[in-house]
């Protein structure tokens, strides 16, 4: 039996594609549960690949990788984590948890605190590491639909 082992590392650009695909894939499979469907249009505009790219590039941009397989990836801009996705198949099993564990130990090392914006499916995650929600936010997209999510704080 073969037993593959946890990989947490820099992501590169040929990374991205993959990590493209991964967040493309989670947020079309998660987010209709929880917004409509301008919403979700305007999570997948938003983090584009140019964007993923331009994260890659900066050095802020993590993958989480058990052999070949992509499990999550995470992504900071100073001390405010800025995605963090793990493919649906391996939901609720910790990994989303080791990546944020993983980020706040790289912030903790030049700030005191970590900020986030919340979507409304992480924001329990969230409150379970011990985040507080400084700020409730609002976003009108397109036909009037609204992205709603929380502005989070961590010391």
């Amino acid at each position: 039996m073969e037993v593959l082992l946890l990989e947490y590392r820099k992501a590169k650009t040929e990374n991205a594609g993959e990590i493209y695909g991964l967040v493309q894939a989670t947020i079309k499979a998660v987010y209709p549960r929880y917004y409509p469907k301008e919403v979700v249009d305007f999570f997948c505009r938003h983090h584009n690949l140019e964007h993923i790219l331009a994260d890659i590039g900066r050095g802020d941009v993590g993958l989480l990788k058990e052999g070949d397989q992509l499990i999550g990836t995470g992504s900071r801009d100073g001390n405010h984590i800025t995605r963090v996705y793990v493919n649906p198949d391996f939901q609720g099993r910790g990994y989303g948890s080791h990546i944020i564990e993983i980020l706040e130990r790289e912030i903790g090392q030049d700030y005191d605190t970590v900020n986030l914006d919340a979507s409304l499916p992480a924001s329990c995650l969230y409150e379970r590491r011990g985040y507080r929600t400084v700020k409730h936010e609002t976003r009108e997209v397109e036909n009037q639909a609204v992205l709603v999510y929380e502005i989070m704080q961590k010391q």
